[in-house]
């Protein structure tokens, strides 16, 4: 095992682990016995039956011993010593369990095995009455579909039946009885079955007592809202009786599963005579168990109880909603006719010491027969007298346990259900019809004593109130309203949920981490089965068929629960017991009454429990002792004999009494049976057992201290009146969430601690080394929380509101503080109390040391251990320091109080160092000033006189000043608005400040300040803070950032690097910055509160402002592409207008100087149809410039402020023309010349809008038709003219290229710097691209990797280089990242809008040439000056080497005949069309093609119509219209018959 001493073999470290060691029940002196037959091997665990046993070794191995009379061979029936299951051999077994007369086993699959008695199903094989071998037991989930195997991880074992917990905790039941929680009356079950009624519940253990069932439950994570009736009986969950005088609320609903009524009987309430039954054990079981009343009726008529209230019990609810809702099949329970009508109430009394236990043939009680004359009035209405009456009542309610709410007003109809529901209970097995009553001693007892312990009994399950307190509280309640909310004035509620409010934050806040990695305490026990010695805890002796939870055990931390045979036991951690159940020997270990609710068992031990077990009449439990070597107590039967079992002399413990076992060894686990129970035994080898018990056992101890500061120390403060500020409170509840996340994860490691003991012990699976984490962070998060409490004066101002406390507590508080001193102030005791939780984690190092010296020092577990150890010490460490810190800051705040210091006060704060001793002044300061320097851990504070500024240590850079600066001692202090020198007075003080402020800033930039290293070591301190940093600032000083927040990256004081900046009034800029302004590629957003929308920006910045490329979205819905210059729209840009971009009313592309329309620019007017493309000056059309028209109308010649005026050239679409002067748009106004269509035409003077009528005064001329094309009119052929010329267009476009390359003009640069700013773009463009959303494909990747690359060129240029350089602008067309490729984009953006809708206008097609020809003649430009090598245009490039014909005819274009004649040396001529269209030309003939397709309309017309006619004519005569001759054309034509 890797837990042994290191140098020791594996096979002698095993020997000493797991020693098994047997004691006989009831012989508390006699020393244990070592297993006859039993070698060395190690036992993991082991389980106990009635006289039988089971033994799981550590290598998954099985053995059997003791009776086992289900073995087929006789030998095999009780062998002299264990027997190996061979059925299980092969099988890794996890874990075994022990029924009375049968054994199961759970394999690392998750398989459950079963063998032993199966007389009851208990095994899960049908009509077989002992399994001799391990079977397997099918369980699968039929829920499922297709249905599937049920993993198991555990298993529990009664008499007869078997619960199994599954993986995915859910119980599965199997056997006989009601203890199986399944709604079924057939039995056996032999197929195991879902308990369903804890479905959706995280189940985490099961046990399994002789005929009851206990589980423990996780909690739900969040409880419901709790519903006004009960699921099960439809009764009220909370009732309120209104009385004259008071109000009587009761909570103590609780549901009857397994009270039930026959349903033959139930038929027949209304029958005044019914013979009572006997309850026979039977395939029904044992249902129904009910306790006697005769003692009760017995006085019932002696004693006048007066007017009694009390309230309806949890496990018998108001008889009316029993009668009608319980039913249970009793074909099987023959009647007696013969017996007495009252003998079913001739019951045992519910006292343990008189109660029958039939199970050990114990002799039932005499008990008094009842008087003849009292049986039929229980068949009878009620007539007798007010005080018998009442007495009655009282006896039937009480006896049983359950408090009925019923006054003497309802007394005669309450009586009546009563009664009937009693006279129909079966009665107990072997309970004689006559009965006898107890001695007079019964009497002796007040009638109100009696009610009051009865009525405790009645302490049902689903109470909200704690017994403790009720009983503390009986005295000052009305005798019958035991632990109800009644009776209580509006005062005392008003109080109770005051305080209620107060102490809700000591509820832990889990965490989801710790709950998955270690046991939860967030528990609740459920029970069901047979009562009748209170087994189920719920205060009564009635059966249970379905599981309920016991409510008085939630809150308690259950942890672990075990059933004896009549009894139960539930472990908490704060190392508690709580027993109930049959105390007939003392095996619950105290002597308190009732034993039907879980009570606190009493252990003669200083220490606590961690483990307990539980046997047929006795417990075992083993505690913790100073020395760390367990103790095992025993409480049960003493000296048991066969026949010497009466119970007027019950021989058992009185309390229980420790074994004498510390020779054996360190116990890890005990098993409890009947007659025997065993413990296994690890010896101390190295002292790694006994440092592990150590590690288990402070644990426990220190989380039962912090349990008793929580609810002793801290409960009491926060319920005290006029605490303090609320932010003191705040901090106090901070303290106490802290400490009860804390308290809570302390107590699921002692219980992790308690399981790990039990099993293979390796060190490796400890949880504070695995998970070390969750312990790091939750004791530094308390720390924190404490030290921040301390910093602000909270134990100070704890002192006068809980004085009175304190002093009353004064001895509590030095106990549970550990404090010697007596003379010690009660603050500073509290202070020690409240750090006591940090003294734990050098106990963890000094215990993990311990564990790693057991290893050899090479392995990696002592590695492990070690670091761990190192690990803790240093966080001990650290939190030391910070308490020191806390006080230190805490003495600077008493020492100067006033205005400033408090405002400057917070809990995070603490102080480095501080000036008031003058080491430290400014530079250049008056005389008389005065100059405060405070360092804090987050802030540098500059007092002077009243006022004071905090500067944050992440935006402060400090740096010693050099003696030639001419400051001795100085030190430079650099903030984003502010530069300061400091004068030290010293060296030492320079060097000390300097360093101070260095790590502080450090720290403040790390974050890490309350969060150390968690490692061995502390961390490596930088020299001095990065110059470079992220941090967040708000100005206060610059006007233009005013109150303005800045968060991202630094450098030297300024931001540089990426960050965001906000405005208070809604302004936020994200992007880049250089030297503290706007730099690069970012984002600006201004709100416009008119609109209630903003304007947002997206582009690159310079220098704080708007310049390059962006997209500027106006809040009036305008949005405009294109270049900025100073925050102005400058070059060329795209601006849409409009509510709705897709669709806007008008959209302008063109040049832009100085935020207004300059230069060359299309404006298309959407709302009214048409399109301008000309010249623009200050944002208006100035210059020569075209309009066309949705109409068809076409018009270019000057403009001037937006209007046509000057001469101008006007077409129509029927081809009618006017040239000559305009003076507005489409207004007509002096001379010029209107040429129809058909070639008249007139000159003279006009005036008048086109289309509204024109006046002429002139001379009409018919000139005869036209016989050339020098005959049309000169306007057709001078189109274009008037129009700008095509150099003149797009000239920003082509600048910003130019611009981009490094040229202040077309082709003035140098070509290495033009590819310098190409990589550079291209670099930045790709950073840039890759925080955006969108990302690029893989063959755009390619292609800009590709791009990178320079074509080189050297020596004479060849085709070969020619076609390199067409390669490469193709790929660099392709990607608008790259400047010829953004300048494509953009020319082809511009090209569409210009010739798209509108523009689609066939007088434009020669424009649109011109345009596409300029474009290549200045991007040939462009590309010469890049390749300054690619010779001019025209020129032509020799082939460098004969090439075949293909290549030299696909070189030269020409054919081989022509290649072949005599010509000049052939080569390759060298243009800008066959360079750059197949780029350009597949972009551009959308448009281009249209217009084509618009001029030559007339002519696609006349064709089509020509193919039309053509087709009308038969074959023949087609033939002879295209010309071939008669003989060629076909002698018959065949004609294709009719479909």
């Amino acid at each position: 095992m890797d837990s042994k001493k290191g140098s020791s073999p594996k096979a002698e470290g095993s020997k000493e682990r797991g020693l098994v060691h047997v004691w006989q029940a009831g012989s508390c002196s006699v020393t244990p016995e070592r297993l006859p037959g039993w070698g060395e091997r190690t036992v993991l665990q082991a389980a106990l039956g009635v006289k039988h046993g089971v033994l799981l070794t550590e290598d998954g191995a099985v053995y059997s011993f003791g009776a086992l009379p289900w073995r087929s061979a006789p030998a095999e029936a009780c062998p002299s010593s264990p027997v190996l299951e061979h059925a299980l051999a092969g099988q890794c077994v996890v874990a075994v369990a022990a029924g009375s007369f049968h054994s199961g086993a759970v394999t690392e699959g998750g398989v459950a095995y079963m063998w032993g008695e199966n007389s009851a199903g208990q095994c899960a094989v049908a009509n077989q009455p002992r399994v001799p071998e391990p079977s397997a037991v099918s369980i699968a989930d039929s829920e499922t579909s297709p249905s599937l195997a049920v993993r198991i991880v555990q298993l529990a074992c009664g008499e007869e039946h078997t619960l199994a917990l599954s993986i995915s905790r859910e119980i599965w039941a199997w056997g006989t009885g009601c203890q199986l929680g399944l709604m079924t009356t057939t039995f056996p079950v032999t197929k195991p079955q879902k308990v369903e009624h804890l479905a959706g519940r995280v189940v985490l253990q099961v046990a399994c007592g002789a005929f009851h069932s206990l589980a423990l439950v996780q909690c739900p994570p969040s409880q419901k809202p709790v519903p006004e009736r009960c699921n099960q009986c439809s009764q009220l969950l909370i009732t309120m009786t209104d009385k004259e005088d008071h109000v009587i609320i009761s909570d103590s609903h609780c549901c009857p599963l397994g009270v039930t009524l026959a349903e033959s009987q139930a038929e027949n309430q209304a029958s005044t005579a019914i013979s009572p039954s006997t309850e026979t054990r039977d395939s029904l079981g044992e249902v129904f168990e009910s306790t006697g009343v005769q003692h009760d009726l017995a006085v019932a008529n002696k004693l006048n109880v007066g007017h009694v209230h009390t309230t309806s019990g949890n496990a018998i609810p108001s008889p009316p909603d029993i009668i009608g809702t319980t039913e249970t099949s009793a074909g099987s329970i023959p009647s007696d006719p013969a017996a007495p009508a009252g003998s079913e109430l001739a019951q045992k009394l519910s006292d343990p010491s008189t109660r029958e236990n039939s199970e050990n043939h114990e002799k039932p009680v005499p008990s008094q027969p009842l008087v003849e004359e009292a049986v039929p009035n229980l068949h009878s209405p009620p007539t007798t007298s007010t005080s018998a009456l009442n007495s009655l009542v009282v006896s039937c309610a009480s006896a049983v346990g359950v408090r009925v709410a019923a006054t003497y007003e309802a007394g005669a109809l309450s009586l009546k259900k009563v009664m009937n529901f009693y006279s129909t209970a079966p009665c107990e097995p072997g309970a004689q019809a006559g009965g006898s009553s107890i001695g007079p001693e019964g009497l002796k007892d007040s009638r109100e004593e009696q009610v009051k312990q009865e009525s405790m009994q009645g302490k049902k399950s689903s109470s909200l109130v704690d017994i403790r307190e009720e009983e503390s509280e009986g005295g000052s309640r009305r005798l019958s309203l035991p632990g109800l909310l009644s009776q209580v004035s509006p005062r005392l509620l008003r109080k109770a949920a005051r305080v209620k409010t107060r102490t809700v934050v000591l509820t832990p806040t889990y965490s989801g981490e710790a709950d998955a990695l270690l046991p939860s305490l967030r528990t609740e026990v459920w029970t069901w089965g047979k009562g009748k010695e209170g087994q189920l805890g719920h205060g009564d002796v009635l059966p249970r068929l379905q599981p309920l939870c016991v409510k008085c055990l939630d809150g308690k931390e259950i942890i672990h629960l075990e059933a004896g045979g009549y009894h139960s036991l539930a472990l908490t951690a704060k190392s508690q017991v709580y027993s109930w159940g049959s105390n007939t020997f003392g095996q619950l270990g105290h002597s308190d009454f009732p034993t039907t609710v879980p009570r606190l068992a009493k252990v003669k031990s200083d220490n606590g429990v961690w483990s307990v077990a539980a046997g047929q009449d006795y417990s075992l439990f083993l505690v913790d002792t100073e020395d760390f070597q367990p103790g095992l107590y025993y409480s049960g039967r003493q000296d048991h004999t066969e026949g010497d079992n009466l119970p007027e002399n019950p021989s058992g413990t009185k309390a229980p009494v420790l074994l004498s076992c510390s020779k054996l060894g360190y116990i890890s686990r005990v098993a409890a049976g009947k007659d025997s129970y065993l413990a296994l035994v690890d010896k101390n080898i190295m002292g790694y057992i006994a440092s592990l018990h150590e590690l288990a056992a402070t644990e426990r101890r220190f989380y039962s201290k912090l349990s008793d500061i929580k609810s002793q120390i801290l409960r009491p403060l926060l319920s005290l009146e006029n605490l303090g500020t609320a932010s003191t409170v705040q901090l106090l509840q901070e303290v106490a969430s802290r400490f009860s996340k804390l308290c809570y994860l302390i107590g699921q490691h002692g219980a992790s601690l308690s399981s790990f003991l039990q099993g293979v012990k390796e060190a490796r699976s400890l949880v504070i080394l695995k998970h070390a984490s969750l312990f790091l962070d939750s004791y530094t998060e308390y720390c924190t929380s404490i030290t921040h409490f301390l910093v602000m004066g909270g134990f100070q101002l704890l002192a006068k509101p809980a004085i009175d406390f304190l002093n009353k507590n004064q001895e509590l508080l030095q106990d549970l503080s550990e404090v010697t001193d007596e003379n010690m102030q009660l603050i500073e005791i509290l202070n020690t109390l409240f750090f006591l939780p940090t003294r734990r984690l050098h106990n963890y190092a000094e215990v993990l040391l311990k564990l790693a010296t057991c290893f050899e020092v090479t392995s990696p577990e002592y590695q492990k251990l070690q670091d761990s150890s190192s690990c803790y010490e240093s966080l001990a460490l650290h939190l030391g320091r910070k308490r020191k810190e806390a006080e230190y800051t805490l003495g600077f705040w008493k020492t100067f109080p006033g205005k400033m210091t408090d405002s400057l006060r917070k809990p995070e704060r603490r102080l480095l160092c501080e000036s008031s001793n003058r080491a430290l002044s400014l530079q250049h300061a008056g005389r008389f000033s005065v100059n405060w320097f405070i360092l804090f851990n987050d802030a540098l504070v500059h007092a002077q006189f009243s006022t004071h500024h905090v500067f944050p240590l992440a935006t402060i850079w400090a740096e010693p000043l050099s003696e030639e600066a001419g400051a001795v001692n100085g030190l430079k202090i650099t903030t984003p608005e502010e530069q300061f020198t400091l004068i030290s007075s010293t060296p030492q003080e320079k060097t000390k400040w300097l360093r101070a402020l260095s790590q502080a800033v450090d720290q403040a930039l790390r974050g890490a300040s309350e969060h150390p290293p968690y490692g061995g070591g502390s961390s490596v301190q930088r020299q001095e803070p990065p110059i470079s940093r992220s941090a967040k600032y708000t100005f206060y000083k610059d006007p233009r950032l005013k109150d303005a927040t800045y968060d991202g990256r630094w450098f030297s004081g300024k931001p540089h690097g990426r960050g965001v900046l906000k405005w208070p009034d809604g302004k936020m800029y994200s992007g880049m910055f250089r030297n503290g302004l706007e730099d690069g590629y970012g984002e600006y957003r201004i709100p416009n509160k008119a609109l209630s929308k903003e304007d947002h920006y997206v582009g690159h910045w310079k220098e704080g402002k708007m310049c390059g490329q962006g997209v500027y979205s106006y809040a009036s819905g305008e949005v405009f592409e294109g270049c900025f210059q100073d925050n102005m729209r400058h070059g060329h840009g795209l601006l849409r207008s409009g509510k709705l971009t897709s669709s806007s009313p008008s959209m302008f592309i063109g040049q832009w100087v100085m935020d207004k329309k300059s230069g060359y620019g299309v404006f298309d007017d959407i709302t009214r149809g048409e399109k301008y493309m000309g010249m623009w000056q200050d944002d208006a059309c100035q210059g020569n410039g075209v309009v066309v028209t949705q109409f068809g109308l076409y018009y270019e010649g000057n403009f001037h402020l937006n209007k046509m005026m000057g001469n101008g050239v006007l077409l129509s679409e029927d081809d009618t023309i006017y040239e000559g002067e305009f003076s507005d748009d489409w207004t007509l106004s002096g001379k010029g010349t209107l040429t129809m269509p058909n070639g008249d035409y007139i000159e003279g003077y006009f005036s008048g809008e086109w289309g509204s009528g024109i006046k002429i005064t002139g001379t009409y001329f018919k000139p005869s038709l036209y016989e050339s094309d020098k005959d049309k009119p000169k306007v057709f052929r001078k189109l274009g003219n008037l129009a700008v010329p095509a150099d003149e267009k797009w000239k920003a476009v082509f600048d910003e290229c130019w611009r981009q390359l490094g040229c202040e003009s077309p082709g003035q640069g140098e070509v290495w710097k033009a590819w310098d700013n190409i990589a550079v773009a291209l670099t930045a463009n790709r950073r840039q691209h890759r925080d955006s959303p969108e990302i690029l494909s893989r063959s755009q990747t390619q292609t800009l990797e590709s791009l990178e690359f320079i074509p080189q060129h050297v020596g004479a240029f060849s085709v070969e280089k020619y076609d390199d350089i067409k390669k490469y602008l193709i790929k660099a067309c392709d990607t608008p990242l790259h400047p010829l490729g953004r300048l494509v984009e953009t020319l082809v953006a511009v090209y569409r809008m210009t010739y798209v809708g509108v523009g689609a206008n066939r007088r434009l097609l020669q424009e649109a040439v011109k345009e596409i020809k300029s474009y290549l003649k200045r991007i040939f430009q462009l590309v010469r000056f890049l390749f300054p090598e690619l010779p001019e245009e025209g020129s032509t490039i020799p082939l460098s080497a004969p090439l075949p014909t293909e290549r030299k005819s696909f070189c030269t274009g020409k054919s081989d005949s022509r290649s072949e004649s005599p010509e000049p040396e052939p080569g390759y001529v060298v243009t800008s069309s066959g360079l750059l269209l197949p780029v350009l030309l597949p972009r551009l003939y959308p448009p281009l093609f249209m217009l084509y397709a618009l001029e030559n309309d007339r002519e696609e017309d006349i064709y089509w119509e020509c193919v039309l006619r053509l087709n009308k004519q038969p074959d023949i005569a087609l033939l002879g219209f295209l010309g071939v001759q008669r003989f060629c054309q076909p002698q018959k034509m065949l004609v294709l018959p009719q479909p």
